[in-house]
């Protein structure tokens, strides 16, 4: 794992959201660290509090959601203790982010250059002309052609794959120590994805940003992070450096993610693919013990009553498991 500096910690952070139907723990006590140039994946299946983990760090939950414990120590200062104005001063400055459907994200009805300069000139001291020569400077910097044509086109002119190209200019608009993608590649198709990839990993070896990078995608984990941080309903069941979890996974949930991963020889062989069973549970009926007893095909009765802590398994490997894996296949 990295020794540089410290750059982002969190410490025991809970989000939980409370309905009509009852509280959703979607982040329960959830700890991780990022170092000065670090690129930490967060995986798990849908649901398992990853995008919510990344909106309470930019202080963007909603109600019914709330932030009600832990830290958020960005730069050794506690997120959680700024206020709304200080907040927008770290937002798009510091801490850039990079969400999953561009569409969504991007005004309609204004441009892309009047929308990337806007966060240039909410950010940095600079006038109009200068803020146009930056965001056409960035449009190149992230691979889109004809860049001062594109400046005046809006949205809705631009494919899926340029248009998260601008979410990226806009992300990179004020040089942040830490970008957050939140599935930022999973709307698009595999080429597009392969581009997008490997532009981000060029701009981070460019700049020295770190990326907590957010997916459900194993491969794109294996070929952008360095450690990984891997979730199950709202907590981290497994946490190492990359190569460790991939070669020598120890929870079973971990385990049945990468086992599931296509594979050329399984294709070649026809051999069908090992499925986790079930479903991730009912965010408002867990089940008691380890959420993940009711899938593992290894439970015992004190699974089912007791929550294991995280623990350091071996050097620097966190695991959540009372019967981690013992015998393992080495993915990568």
């Amino acid at each position: 794992m990295y020794k540089t500096e410290v750059l982002l910690e969190v410490k025991d952070l809970k989000t939980y959201f409370f309905t009509d139907d009852g509280v959703v723990k979607a982040v329960d006590g959830v700890s991780f660290t990022i170092h000065k140039g670090e690129v930490l994946g967060l995986v798990g299946e849908s649901g398992c509090g990853k995008s919510v983990a990344s909106l309470s760090i930019m202080r963007l939950v909603d109600a019914p959601g709330k932030i009600i414990g832990g830290e958020i120590i960005f730069k050794g200062e506690d997120l959680l203790k700024k206020t709304p104005e200080e907040m927008r001063k770290i937002r798009g400055a510091e801490i850039g982010m990079i969400f999953q459907e561009p569409m969504t994200s991007l005004n309609p009805v204004y441009t892309i250059g009047n929308q990337i300069s806007e966060a240039i000139l909410v950010h940095q001291d600079i006038g109009g002309e200068e803020a146009k020569k930056r965001t056409i400077e960035l449009l190149n910097l992230v691979g889109i052609p004809e860049p001062e044509r594109r400046f005046n086109q809006y949205p809705h002119e631009m494919s899926g794959g340029m248009r998260q190209r601008v979410m990226i200019a806009m992300a990179m608009s004020s040089n942040p120590d830490l970008l957050i993608s939140d599935e930022a590649t999973t709307a698009l198709d595999v080429t597009i994805q392969a581009q997008i990839l490997e532009l981000m990993k060029d701009l981070q070896k460019k700049t020295g940003m770190a990326i907590l990078f957010i997916t459900h995608d194993l491969a794109i984990i294996a070929e952008m992070a360095d450690s990984v941080a891997v979730t199950y309903t709202g907590k981290i069941v497994e946490y190492s450096d990359v190569r460790t979890v991939f070669k020598n996974p120890k929870h079973q949930y971990t385990y049945g993610l990468l086992m599931s991963v296509p594979s050329l020889v399984a294709v070649e062989t026809k051999v069908e693919l090992p499925a986790i069973e079930g479903m991730v549970p009912n965010p408002y009926h867990m089940p008691q013990g380890c959420h993940f007893n009711p899938r593992c095909p290894f439970a015992t009765e004190t699974c089912r009553k007791e929550m294991p802590e995280l623990k350091e398994l071996e050097q620097q490997h966190l695991v959540r498991c009372l019967h981690p894996v013992q015998a393992s296949k080495e993915v990568v």
